[in-house]
């Protein structure tokens, strides 16, 4: 894992770090895809691990969230035996090891790992192995839990929503829907969402990303969402003038519900220049809503989205954030409290993981 990255003069990995937003199926390693595809007899578009992780970054750097989708077709081939997903699930957590995360929620799309005959609770069930064998092998202490999201141009949401229920004592931390989410809004799983409600389970749901305010609203509402998985649209629902010299903010309704209700925003910064998701702001990290929504009080927290087609880690995207806006420690630690206080965990774990970001930059001091 790269280590030079940088923030505050400190070496951006030691940095204490929670990951909420982070897919399975975009944090495989170049050398893994080569040595499933192989196994598998999956064609790939190159043959050397360096050349593939530069595809996999220019083939998602379109500005079209579609064309960054279609990357996936590689990564969930080479992943349709529990012996594959365990494998990846087992690198990744060494992974965000050895990038100083302390905690992590993985999500994936069960239904899409199926084509070689396992059953949804095989694939889920895998993927814990995978992930138990990588925090029993880390010497670092690091915790990851599954989240698991029904895609929503296909016909299984609900059937992934009552598999999450299902294996909630075994790991599995929340649900979501993810895919495109234009044409897909929330509002056509309804009834999954009100079951997910009645269970009590976390919900987490893409929206903001594609698609702008109204499926943000239909997140809200109709997925009783406690996060806004990217959420980068909201700031779409901001007015920012500049009055007398002094710049005057007026929040909507729906932005200022987000705010008010501390309904944490998974922000990718790269990911979001990758699919044009902020193209209305500009094509650049300072352009990126990211600092106007921290300063104003959201609860923002940083994330990876997918590391293998971003070609980034989350202490990369620390460091991006402190060369753009100048963040210092003070800062990062208080977006990672964010992250922490958002966790799908039991508030007493909630607190604790605080504890431990907390003194991590104690030490960092």
């Amino acid at each position: 894992m790269d280590d030079d990255f940088m923030t505050d003069g400190i070496d951006a990995v030691a940095i204490p770090k929670v990951s909420l937003h982070d897919h399975l199926d975009g944090a495989l390693r170049p050398e893994t895809i080569l040595d499933l595809a192989d196994e598998a007899g999956v064609d790939v578009p190159a043959d050397d691990a360096d050349a593939l992780a530069d595809w996999f970054v220019d083939s998602a750097n379109s500005g079209s969230l579609t064309e960054y989708l279609e990357t996936f077709a590689v990564t969930t081939a080479v992943l349709q035996t529990a012996e594959s997903l365990e494998r990846a699930a087992r690198e990744y957590v060494l992974d965000l090891a050895d990038d100083g995360v302390v905690y992590g929620e993985v999500r994936w799309a069960p239904e899409q790992h199926l084509q070689q005959g396992l059953t949804l609770d095989e694939a889920v069930a895998a993927v814990r192995r995978g992930l138990e064998d990588g925090m029993d092998e880390t010497d670092e202490d690091v915790r990851v839990q599954q989240l698991l999201c029904g895609m929503r141009q296909g016909d299984r949401v609900d059937e992934i929503a009552r598999l999450a229920v299902r294996h909630r004592a075994r790991g599995v931390a929340g649900f979501d829907i993810a895919g495109p989410e234009d044409g897909f809004a929330p509002s056509r799983f309804a009834g999954t969402f009100d079951y997910l409600a009645k269970e009590f389970m976390p919900v987490t749901v893409h929206a903001g990303e594609a698609a702008g305010l109204d499926s943000i609203r239909e997140a809200l509402t109709v997925g009783r969402a406690l996060r806004l998985g990217h959420g980068v649209r909201i700031a779409e629902d901001i007015e920012v003038s500049d009055e007398r010299d002094a710049l005057q903010v007026m929040l909507g309704q729906t932005a200022e519900w987000v705010k008010d209700r501390g309904i944490a925003l998974e922000l990718s910064v790269t990911s979001n220049l990758g699919t044009g998701a902020i193209e209305q702001w500009g094509d650049d990290v300072r352009s990126h809503p990211i600092d106007l929504l921290f300063q104003l009080g959201f609860k923002v927290t940083v994330n990876t989205d997918n590391r293998l087609q971003s070609g980034t880690t989350l202490s990369r995207e620390l460091s991006i954030l402190s060369d753009a806006f100048g963040y210092d420690l003070i800062d990062h630690e208080a977006l990672q409290l964010h992250a922490a206080a958002a966790a799908f965990l039991p508030v007493d774990e909630r607190e604790e993981l605080a504890d431990i970001i907390s003194d991590g930059f104690d030490d960092l001091q």
